[in-house]
């Protein structure tokens, strides 16, 4: 079976942003992305969870997209204008993808 050459986009922002994300990327001409809510974890901060203990967020979302590698430059740009402000982190890692018309 063909594989396609894909970028694998995880963000992961705090809940009350995923609106203001999901514009910014819808702008950007992104056509699919998935979002998982994130129960909790540990970063600059130290240990968190949904329960709070993040600022005013409230918990944290995952928002991962699968896209074109000539796309992705559009894409984090727009990310980033959303997550620079706010409690955030983006990756990018490649992989691999079938029906690759659909990204």
């Amino acid at each position: 079976m063909k594989m396609h050459e894909a970028k694998r986009v995880e963000i992961i922002i705090e809940a009350v942003m995923e609106r203001q994300l999901t514009n910014a990327l819808n702008d950007a001409g992104v056509t699919g992305y998935t979002v998982l809510p994130v129960s909790g974890g540990s970063g600059r901060s130290g240990q968190w969870n949904r329960e709070g203990q993040v600022g005013r967020a409230g918990g944290m979302v995952a928002v991962i997209c699968l896209i074109r590698p000539e796309r992705l430059d559009r894409l984090l740009e727009a990310a980033f204008a959303v997550v620079e402000q706010h409690i955030g982190v983006v990756s990018v890692s490649d992989t691999q993808v079938l029906r690759a018309e659909r990204f």
